[in-house]
């Protein structure tokens, strides 16, 4: 481990863009993946929002940022899925909403690296605002009646609020455990 303060800017920043493309890539190839015990009425836990939202966390993020990651994930899962309507509009709206409510309220960085509560209910409710903006997309397009579209995203952002929330505490820490440990490595 003393090499490692010893490395370069440019492989510091490449260490960096690893562990960030890594788990990403990580997160996409057990997006389709049905493990037993794993979902809840056909649902799954949205492995990209909880990465989102752990990425967005981080004190240093923009709303730009935010938002361009959003579009890049939400595209990658529009890859794997249907193409009408994308994910990319929800994720959007979650990296930006993470990003400004950590902002606004300043939530001590101390309590969220040692404590799941808080980023369980953050992934909770962004969970929620995701598969609503889903459902208004699927509303946009006209092709479902209203009562349809409500029927059934209440039972698919409960479930997947649930299992995501349940889920974000083992993809948060050891992302910013990672992350803290390249930012570290940046400084020196």
């Amino acid at each position: 481990m003393k090499r490692l303060p010893r490395m370069s800017s440019r492989l510091r920043q490449f260490l960096n863009f690893g562990v960030t493309f890594v788990s990403v890539m990580l997160c996409i190839l057990i997006l389709p993946t049905r493990m037993p015990g794993m979902e809840l009425l056909g649902i799954s836990p949205n492995w990209l929002l909880i990465w989102l939202v752990a990425w967005s966390i981080k004190r240093k993020r923009t709303v730009l940022g935010a938002a361009s990651m959003g579009i890049a994930l939400g595209f990658l899962q529009d890859a794997m899925t249907a193409p009408h309507p994308t994910h990319a509009v929800s994720l959007v709206v979650v990296g930006v909403l993470t990003v400004v409510l950590q902002k606004s309220w300043s939530i001590p960085a101390d309590i969220v690296e040692r404590d799941p509560i808080p980023i369980a209910l953050i992934v909770f409710g962004m969970a929620v605002v995701a598969e609503t903006v889903m459902g208004l997309q699927f509303f946009a397009m006209g092709d479902r009646a209203l009562l349809d579209i409500w029927s059934y995203h209440q039972r698919v952002a409960l479930c997947s609020a649930i299992l995501s929330s349940l889920w974000a505490p083992v993809i948060y820490f050891p992302l910013n455990r990672l992350w803290e440990m390249t930012r570290k490595l940046e400084k020196s």
